[in-house]
């Protein structure tokens, strides 16, 4: 199943859980994957950092999203859904600014 929204998916918004440490280190083979499927140079993907209310609990720094994310050539940003907040900008659908993509 994850094959075929990879194969039909355009854009891709990888989230993982600041407060899990594991969950930030699947993120990496969910990218290559989508990479390796895409056979694109880039592909427009945002890494995203979920849990940020929960600061005393935190496995996942602000540094290290931020690294990957430069890494790959994509935005990172971090946000609660539980308390509705974000600390970027809104996310609008724009194939044509690189910002928006990751490099393969």
């Amino acid at each position: 199943m994850w094959d075929l929204y990879i194969k039909n998916g355009q854009d891709f918004i990888l989230v993982f859980g600041l407060v899990n440490q594991q969950s930030f280190q699947d993120i990496k083979p969910m990218r290559d994957q989508i990479m390796r499927m895409k056979r694109y140079e880039k592909v427009p993907v945002i890494l995203v950092g979920n849990k940020v209310d929960l600061e005393s609990e935190q496995e996942v720094s602000s540094i290290e999203g931020r690294a990957f994310a430069e890494e790959w050539g994509c935005p990172f940003m971090e946000t609660s859904a539980k308390s509705k907040t974000t600390g970027a900008r809104t996310l609008c659908r724009n194939r044509e600014a690189d910002e928006l993509c990751c490099s393969a």
